[in-house]
This record gives C-alpha cells, sequence and structure tokens, in this order.
C-alpha cells in the first residue's frame, strides 16, 4: 500500500520534548507530581502562545503547525483542533534507543482521541547496527504505517536519526563533523530504503541537516521512489544554534521535494529557560519565540519559492 504523501508547504514548531524536558529544563525525573505536571504544561503552553503569535504575525496558518505531546501538552492538541491549527502527536516512547509505541498496544486509541494532522514517530534506526533491533523496530512501525493507511484520519510523520556506531565513528577518528558529512547521508538513504521494503510507508520523513543539497536530492530520490510522488521531506533543526539551523534551511529549501522545517529548541529554549528563571516576562518570552519561529519561515520561503520561479 502506497502512502497518501504531504507535498505542501509545512513549518512545524515542535515542542513534544519528554524526558529532555523534565531533567534539563527543570531538573527533575519520573515520576512527577501533578503539580510538576501542571508546571510543564504551563511551560508548554508559552511556546504554543508563541506559535499562535506568528501566525498573527503574518506566519500563513495553513503552513503552520505545531508538535507537542499528550502527556504534558492534552489541552494544547485540544485547542489546536478547535482553532483549527495543523498538528502532530508523538506515537514512541520518550528517550528510548529502540522504538516502541508510548502507550504499547493502546496507541491506535490514543491517535483516535486526538486525531492529530500527523502521526509522528521518531526512530533511531543505523542499517549497520544492530539487525535484530532494526528488524524488531521495522516491526512495529510496520503495524502502525498499515494502521495509519487503513484508518485514513492521521498522516505517518517519520523522524529519522541515524546515530553513528562505534565501528563508524572509530573509523573517522572519532570526527563527529566527518560522520554528519561523509557517512551519515549515505546512511539515511539506505535506511529509507529498507523501511519502505519492510513496508513501513511514511507520509513526510523528517531529516536531520545536511549541508549539501546533493545530499538533499538523493534523501528525496529515495523518499519518492516507486511511485511515492507525494512524499515530502522536512528538515530538522537539532537543537543547533541559529547560524547552522538557518544553513540547513537554506540547503533544504533549494531542493525541489523538501517541503518544511521541523525547528524546536532554537526557537523556544533560550527564551523559556529566561522566562522560568524570571530573567524575562512570559509576554516577551511569547514574543520572541514567535520571532525566531517567523524568521526560519521566511528563510525557508523566501529560498524555495526563488527555486521555483
Amino acid at each position: 500500500m502506497s502512502p497518501r504523501g504531504y507535498d505542501r508547504p509545512l513549518y512545524i514548531l515542535p515542542f513534544d520534548h519528554r524526558g529532555s524536558f523534565e531533567t534539563k529544563m527543570f531538573g527533575w525525573h519520573e515520576p512527577l507530581s501533578e503539580d510538576k505536571t501542571a508546571q510543564i504544561a504551563a511551560a508548554k503552553q508559552v511556546i504554543y502562545d508563541g506559535f499562535k503569535s506568528a501566525i498573527a504575525g503574518g506566519v500563513p496558518k495553513e503552513d503552520a503547525a505545531i508538535l507537542v505531546d499528550e502527556q504534558f501538552g492534552a489541552a494544547i492538541l485540544r485547542d489546536a483542533r478547535a482553532q483549527g491549527h495543523h498538528y502532530a502527536c508523538p506515537a514512541e516512547k520518550s528517550g528510548q534507543e529502540e522504538f516502541d509505541f508510548q502507550y504499547g498496544d493502546d496507541f491506535a486509541a490514543h491517535i483516535e482521541e486526538f486525531q492529530p494532522t500527523f502521526c509522528k514517530v521518531l526512530v533511531r534506526y543505523n542499517p549497520e547496527g544492530d539487525g535484530a533491533v532494526n528488524r524488531r523496530q521495522a516491526d512495529r512501525l510496520r503495524r502502525l504505517s498499515s494502521y495509519l493507511q487503513t484508518s485514513g484520519e492521521s498522516l505517518f510523520m517519520f523522524e529519522l536519526l541515524v546515530p553513528a556506531e562505534k565501528a563508524q565513528i572509530d573509523k573517522l577518528n572519532g570526527d563527529k563533523k566527518a560522520y554528519d558529512l561523509e557517512i551519515r547521508p549515505r546512511l539515511m538513504v539506505q535506511t529509507i530504503r529498507e523501511l519502505q521494503d519492510a513496508q513501513v510507508e511514511p507520509d513526510i520523513w523528517k531529516i536531520e541537516g545536511l549541508d549539501d543539497p546533493a545530499d538533499c536530492e538523493k534523501i528525496v530520490a529515495a523518499a519518492r521512489r516507486n511511485g511515492r510522488d507525494k512524499v515530502g521531506c522536512i528538515i530538522l533543526g537539532r537543537g543547533e544554534d541559529e547560524q547552522q539551523v538557518r544553513k540547513w534551511l537554506t540547503v533544504a529549501a533549494s531542493v525541489e521535494g523538501f517541503i518544511g522545517f521541523a525547528v524546536g529548541r532554537t526557537d523556544f529554549w533560550d527564551p523559556l529557560v529566561s522566562w522560568h528563571s524570571g530573567k524575562i516576562t512570559r509576554d516577551a518570552a511569547v514574543a520572541e519565540m514567535a520571532r525566531h519561529y517567523r524568521e526560519f519561515v521566511d528563510i525557508f520561503q523566501s529560498v524555495s519559492r526563488s527555486v521555483t520561479k
């Protein structure tokens, strides 16, 4: 069964971080009290308000989306639906090396409750890694893919991370930058093909930043092979600084098939930390997040429009 695909502009503000949010922002660990859960939910509301402010400031609503988790963002997901925003919700357990469902065999019930525009998974998959782990992941992902295509409600968004195996990084004398430039692009293409062959059929691939347009073109070719013509690709921010994110957005936007981005921490982390520590007001934090997000939309739009002229 072929994916439905999604090939229109898509600019995502993701804040579905869970474990990293608890520990790095608040210094907390599971299990959380009701009060701590409420405090994290309130922080995520600040980010959501930044998103809405950006739309009020000119970001096209039809091209914008949020990605937020059910655990801390259930109220946000319901509001986004009521307000007619595009919204995505994760299906994976947070912080796992091997993909598994957050809610186990009940994953479908949670998708049906919130009816997200996109059901998102984050998957760490290195085709030269542990074959048994990769097969288990592919089996679970095939189950989700089949469900989403059969139910017809939410589109399938696949965030692909290809972490280096020790042997791969050792060959490069520990140079992680060299891995990103020389090895990872090839492995990403291989992974996309392997998962497609395993009947895992995302409508959108979320791709780690690439420095070379030629690598972006190879990713699109893999994502769209054998009649998957409508499948879209979006580029990730990976929590990098603004300069690096701007570069990745510019490279991706120059390639047909890359329809947008998902940039989260680069947008919201510093303003949220400043607000949480009392250094700036809530309104100032909202405004700063909206400004960052709007700027990234402007960058992607300007480059992609110049390419399609």
